[in-house]
C-alpha cells in the first residue's frame, strides 16, 4: 500500500528543501504566540491548521482588523480588541494538538466564491512521476475552506482559470510540472509515496503556492471531471501502486 505521512510539518520541510518547489510555498512555522504576532504583523492575514488534519478540519483564517483582530471557524466570526484574547481563544480551540501558522493566501474568486486546485499526482506503471489530474474546489458561501467534503463545489480548472489568465493551457501545463516535482520530492523523503494531492492557490499574479500536501488524496472528486479518461487513468495508476 502506499506510504501516508501525518505531519503537514514534515511534508512542508520537504518542500522547502527542494529549490525547484520551495519559492511555492508560502511562509509556515509552528504556531507559537510570537510566530502568530509576527506574521500577522507583516501579512495582516495567515491561515492557522493543525499538524495533523484532513478535510480542511480545525482550519482557522485569523486577521489584524482595524485596530483589532477577528478570526474565522467555519462560518463563524470571532472578534478581539487585543492579541493576547485573539491567541487565548485560539490555543482552547487547539486543545494542546500542535497547529501551523501560514501566510494567507488571498484566493481567486469564481462567481463570487473563493477556489483553489487540487493537482493530483502519481508515480506512473514506468515509475516516472506524472500529474494525472488537476480540478478545481469553489467554498461553500461563507466558509473558509474549499473541500468537497465540507461543502465545496467541484468545477473544471479550465473554467476557473478562463477567468483570470490569458492562456489558461500554460497554466495548467506548470501546474503538472509542479505536481510531478513534488511527487519526486515526497518520494525522495517519504519512500513508499506513490500519490500526492497537491492544494494549489493561485495569487493575484497567477503565482501558485503550494498550502498542503496530501499523500492519500480522495481520488473520487475525478469522477466529477468531465473527461471520463482522467479518472480511469488515476485509478489504474492507484492499481499499479497498490500491487508494487
Amino acid at each position: 500500500m502506499p506510504r501516508y505521512v501525518a505531519s503537514k510539518w514534515r511534508k512542508t520541510a520537504v518542500l522547502l528543501g527542494s529549490a525547484p518547489l520551495a519559492g511555492h510555498v508560502p511562509d509556515t512555522a509552528k504556531m507559537t504566540a510570537a510566530a502568530l504576532q509576527d506574521r500577522l504583523n507583516r501579512y495582516g492575514m495567515v491561515y492557522v491548521k493543525p499538524d495533523r488534519g484532513m478535510h480542511g478540519n480545525g482550519v482557522m483564517r485569523v486577521e489584524r482588523a482595524g485596530d483589532g483582530y477577528r478570526y474565522q471557524a467555519g462560518k463563524r466570526i470571532r472578534r478581539f480588541a487585543r492579541f493576547g484574547a485573539l491567541y487565548g481563544s485560539l490555543k482552547a480551540r487547539t486543545r494542546g494538538r500542535r497547529y501551523l501558522v501560514q501566510k494567507g493566501i488571498h484566493l481567486l474568486e469564481y462567481d463570487g466564491r473563493k477556489f483553489d486546485l487540487r493537482v493530483m499526482a502519481q508515480l506512473s506503471p514506468s515509475k516516472k512521476w506524472e500529474t494525472t489530474g488537476i480540478i478545481g474546489r469553489v467554498a461553500a458561501k461563507n466558509k473558509i475552506v474549499t473541500n468537497f467534503h465540507g461543502g465545496g463545489k467541484i468545477v473544471t480548472a479550465e473554467t476557473l482559470l478562463r477567468a483570470h489568465a490569458a492562456q489558461p493551457a500554460a497554466k495548467l501545463q506548470a501546474l503538472a510540472k509542479l505536481g510531478a516535482q513534488a511527487g519526486a520530492a515526497m518520494q525522495r523523503a517519504f519512500p513508499g509515496v506513490s500519490v500526492i494531492g497537491l492544494d494549489i492557490a493561485l495569487d493575484r499574479a497567477l503565482r501558485p503556492y503550494i498550502l498542503e500536501v496530501n499523500t492519500a488524496p480522495d481520488p473520487y472528486i475525478f469522477r466529477k471531471h468531465p473527461d471520463p479518461r482522467v479518472f480511469r487513468k488515476i485509478m489504474r495508476y492507484a492499481r499499479a501502486n497498490a500491487k508494487r
